[in-house]
């Protein structure tokens, strides 16, 4: 992965090879001005716009995980569009943990007010919502990749932007064989229900977890047993186990696997909540891009995915942001790719709860103890003891000063703040480095 370079004045500057920011900090002209991403600042030079090039930054928006890609481009000899990948990111989303924090706040909110108190008349002047409003936990994710586009554009030269316009036709998926008039609202064009079910039963086959092999849609209940074609009813199976299964109802064929018949059963019954919350927030980040001044290109996932495959390159979220929009080459795509998963900055309330809202115990009032913050990456030297070593990572304090520290290779129990240093201010995201 590339390493950013800013000028002496904080401006950005053209990435650089890991090997010239290692020479470039040991001859003492540059320093760190950021851990992760590593960012450099040099001491000695000033922006000059005739040395940049033209940089892209690539979106796959996800539901869970969205993939984002910074790319150089330049042109082939016969007049197509190369890109060079710089840096892979994968942004993991926490949409879920703030829909179950609304969930539980709205249902104290209730028991409050259904309890044997004085009368509090409800208020109906801020009801109303702004147009394009979204729920906390969509916007979450608006948010969060509008994060790190304006943080692409901080610390490189990025002059365009390539997003994948995602659209599922969601009426399309729960029933293949609707058309026409028979649509009463929703998209009319999106993805077939074969992706849909590549996506949702991991591209691998339900019966033997069978991979890299032709897949073959297959009912769970025969349409001869009286099964639809209803996306719940369908999975992916390989042509020996579609052809052993045959016009059998999965609980007989799997009768002597019960767990993985569990699995099948409780898995079909998914709900389409993920393809719902792309298709919610889709336009608000398109948006989002286009007011940024620099010019957006969109792309189809059926597009990416041939992108993908026409190039040979893997299946993951960071290189389907590479495959996105017109692209007709990719090279330095073999590279490690940075993790940021969204932690959140703490939160409000300074008690613990039983299950049924009461308070059971109480937090501290301040979330900083001797100058650190849960979050905060550290440098533990420990000299002695069941610890002794030195320890990076993620710090999560106590008010005794004795702290844990997450590392790539464990939690480390017990850490005192005397033994520890400052690498950089929590910034609401933990990372980690996934290999390619």
């Amino acid at each position: 992965m590339s390493v950013f370079v800013l000028d002496k004045r904080k401006r950005p500057l053209m990435p650089c090879s890991e090997k010239r920011a290692r020479l470039l900090l040991e001859r003492g002209r540059a320093v760190v001005h950021r851990r992760v991403p590593f960012v450099i600042r040099l001491k000695d030079r000033v922006l000059e716009c005739s040395e940049l090039q033209q940089l892209r930054a690539c979106i796959d928006p996800g539901s869970k995980v969205t993939g984002m890609a910074l790319v150089r481009g330049d042109e082939t000899k016969d007049g197509g569009r190369k890109r060079a990948a710089l840096g892979l990111f994968e942004i993991i989303h926490r949409g879920h943990v703030i829909r179950r924090a609304m969930e539980q706040r709205r249902s104290f909110r209730r028991t409050r007010r259904s309890r044997n108190l004085k009368y509090r008349a409800p208020r109906f002047n801020n009801r109303r919502r702004q147009e394009g409003w979204l729920a906390p936990s969509l916007q979450h994710r608006v948010d969060a990749v509008m994060t790190w586009v304006n943080r692409f554009m901080r610390w490189a030269p990025v002059n365009a932007v390539s997003m994948e316009l995602v659209r599922f036709d969601m009426q399309k998926l729960e029933s293949p064989e609707i058309s026409g008039v028979e649509y009463q609202q929703g998209e009319l064009a999106g993805y077939e229900v074969r992706e849909y079910l590549l996506e949702k039963w991991g591209r691998k086959c339900v019966y033997c977890d069978a991979e890299n092999v032709p897949l073959e849609i297959e009912h769970i209940v025969p349409r001869s047993r009286g099964g639809g074609n209803r996306v719940s009813n369908l999975t992916l199976a390989c042509r020996g186990c579609n052809q052993s299964k045959g016009n059998m109802d999965v609980r007989e064929f799997l009768s002597g696997d019960t767990g993985r018949l569990a699995r099948v059963l409780a898995f079909a019954k998914r709900t389409l909540r993920d393809a719902a919350a792309v298709n919610s927030t889709r336009w608000s980040l398109f948006n989002a891009l286009k007011n940024t001044g620099m010019p957006v290109e969109t792309g189809s996932g059926g597009r990416t995915k041939w992108n993908r495959r026409r190039l040979g390159i893997p299946k993951t979220h960071a290189l389907d942001a590479v495959c996105v929009g017109d692209v007709d080459a990719v090279i330095d795509w073999q590279q490690p790719t940075l993790s940021a998963q969204c932690t959140g900055r703490g939160a409000y309330k300074r008690t613990r709860l039983t299950k049924y809202g009461f308070p059971r115990g109480f937090l501290m009032r301040s979330k900083s103890v001797r100058g650190f913050q849960t979050g905060d990456m550290v440098r533990a030297h420990v000299e002695s003891g069941k610890n002794a070593g030195v320890h990076v990572g993620r710090v999560a304090v106590r008010a005794s000063g004795s702290f844990n520290i997450r590392t790539q290779d464990g939690l480390i129990q017990g850490v005192h703040a005397r033994f520890c240093s400052l690498l950089q201010r929590s910034d609401g995201y933990s990372y980690a480095f996934r290999s390619a």
